[in-house]
């Protein structure tokens, strides 16, 4: 038996007894204790044994009710397979098309089964009909439960990660079981879990690594105390996040930048002082997309009325090739910005810190850098230049990671592939800098501006468009156009209520264009604005800034 499915036996065992999970809010709460959990995947491994599932084999699931995926999960573990969460289909998505994506992905991981729960059960009939298997797990929960666990080693895989990349092609990033213990032992030292106090509270998606393997799989395998609803929940009202985390005395919390800086608009509208007590909040973390200083601010203002304590944001650099986690900012101290030259980051790769109380602080001559922290325990970082050779402190590169946490694969359509070099170091594509051994990121180096040998980087040119009032938070990209060549160019695309009216759009488009032009010193080619829900997003929400690219390529050129 793994560490890992040694752990959460273990823990459904003793503390599981008493922690556990509580979920349906906010119509219909139910809570269900670690053991309890561990009681019913139990017999959906046995189900799923009884079935002739092999070890080692892939199990793909799709749901998206929190209680059922808990127990679908851990019993795919105890019964020795691996878990791939499907991408969910919306309201808006072409069945046909998700159906044809879901069978290339089940071909890519080598799995013939799904498991199918709520409310995606209405699925059966496109599964059926494209010759996909299904089983459903509301049947295996009723199924005869499995005595002991299946044996299996570090090495076996336990997660096949779909990737959020911004091509049309799956990716699967390969975790084994090694690595899920490493990295989710790393997160709960360097948090400083308590684990018979902690309450975390979470509705991030279980399809991406953070939602999944961060609030799921951590106090599944260690007993924690979870309250977990579903984004849909979230985006349907997000005030129910400060409730819930008033409710339960939340102590722990994550999302990405976008919706902090949601909340701490929709916190700064309510009128009742006591409306929320924020004050049990000691980690709101923060990750998976660039921290913005500014939406920080707007949160941390938002909540101090409600007695949060500003020191609880938990800056964090993940990515799913180091299971999850690669740093974690120190505990208590809030965010810190690195202020540094904008010339010399631009022309030289050189982060040269600003003073406190310099004058430039404040203008387009400096750019700003969230601090992430240092490497968890098993890892390792460093900074390379395009030839491979180390770089030393603020000098910016590509950041280079190596350890226990770090996949030693991708499936791909093409087959497998390595993430590892030689010397077992994996290249993230992210660019950024150490400072005092703590990791800052800059923006990923395929989305880098080249103008005039100066690297522009989007999230300053997203963050400018972003300030103007009208714009849609978190939905303005800024995209290479003739990239590569010395023609290379920038538009700026974005979600507006304002689009297609007429002057009040123009006028936008002018604001934001000057805007931008302040920020960077460069005007961009083209702005355009579309209405909501235009932009081309990953599953996890992420804006793809090449798909945006290729999409709205004419309107681009039209609007030059």
């Amino acid at each position: 038996m793994s560490r890992f499915v040694e752990t959460m036996v273990a823990t459904a065992n003793a503390g599981g007894r008493q922690r556990g999970m509580v979920t349906g809010e906010p119509s219909d709460p139910v809570r269900r204790t670690w053991f309890e959990v561990h009681q019913r995947a139990a017999r959906v491994a046995g189900g799923l044994v009884a079935g002739g599932l092999r070890p080692g084999s892939a199990v793909a699931v799709l749901a998206a009710a929190p209680e059922l995926i808990a127990p679908t999960v851990q019993g795919t573990w105890l019964a020795g397979g691996s878990v791939t969460m499907l991408h969910q289909p919306t309201p808006r998505t072409n069945l046909e098309q998700w159906a044809e994506d879901t069978l290339q992905v089940l071909r890519m991981i080598g799995s013939d089964l799904v498991l199918l729960g709520e409310p995606f059960d209405q699925l059966a009939p496109v599964l059926e009909q494209h010759g996909i298997s299904y089983r459903s797990i509301t049947d295996l929960l009723a199924a005869q439960p499995l005595q002991r666990p299946v044996p299996v080693g570090e090495d076996s895989l336990a997660l096949l990660q779909l990737t959020s990349g911004s091509t049309a092609a799956p990716k699967a990033v390969k975790i084994t079981h090694g690595n899920l213990y490493s990295n989710v032992t790393a997160m709960v030292q360097r948090a400083e879990f308590d684990f018979e106090r902690d309450v975390m509270v979470s509705w991030l998606p279980t399809f991406h690594d953070m939602g999944m393997v961060g609030f799921l799989t951590v106090p599944m395998t260690f007993g924690v105390e979870l309250v977990k609803i579903t984004p849909v929940e979230f985006l349907s009202g997000p005030l129910i996040w400060p409730e819930l985390i008033s409710k339960y005395r939340g102590t722990t919390t994550a999302a990405p930048n976008f919706a902090y800086a949601i909340v701490g608009r929709r916190l700064a509208r309510v009128d009742d002082d006591d409306a929320y007590d924020l004050s049990s909040l000691r980690i709101a973390l923060n990750g998976a997309e660039p921290i913005d200083p500014v939406a920080v601010r707007t949160f941390t203002d938002a909540g101090l009325r409600f007695k949060m304590a500003p020191e609880c944001v938990f800056p964090a650099y993940g990515l799913a090739e180091a299971t999850l986690a690669v740093s974690f900012a120190p505990l208590f101290t809030g965010l810190t910005v690195d202020v540094v030259e904008a010339a010399p980051l631009e022309a030289e790769n050189r982060a040269v810190p600003v003073p406190e109380g310099d004058p430039r602080r404040g203008t387009d001559q400096v750019r700003g850098f969230a601090v992430l922290g240092r490497p968890l325990a098993g890892l390792e970082a460093r900074i390379v230049d395009e030839s491979g050779k180390a770089l030393g402190e603020r000098e910016v590169g590509e950041i280079g990671l190596r350890g226990e946490a770090v996949s030693p694969g991708y499936l791909t359509v093409e087959g497998p592939a390595p993430t590892q070099d030689a010397d077992g170091w994996f290249a993230t594509g992210d660019l950024g800098y150490l400072v005092d051994g703590q990791i800052v990121i800059c923006g990923r180096k395929k989305d880098v501006i080249i103008l005039g040998g100066r690297n522009v980087y989007p999230t300053d040119i997203e963050r400018a468009a972003g300030s103007v009032e009208g714009v849609r938070a978190g939905n303005a990209v800024a995209v290479r156009i003739d990239a590569g060549t010395r023609r290379e160019r920038f538009a700026v695309v974005l979600e507006s209520k304002l689009a297609g009216e007429g002057d009040a759009e123009h006028e936008l488009a002018k604001q934001v264009a000057a805007r931008v032009r302040d920020a960077v010193d460069a005007r961009p080619y083209a702005v355009v604005v579309l209405p909501p829900g235009s932009l081309p997003k990953t599953p996890s929400g992420k804006v793809q800034r090449a798909e945006t690219a290729v999409r709205f390529r004419s309107q681009i050129d039209a609007r030059a």
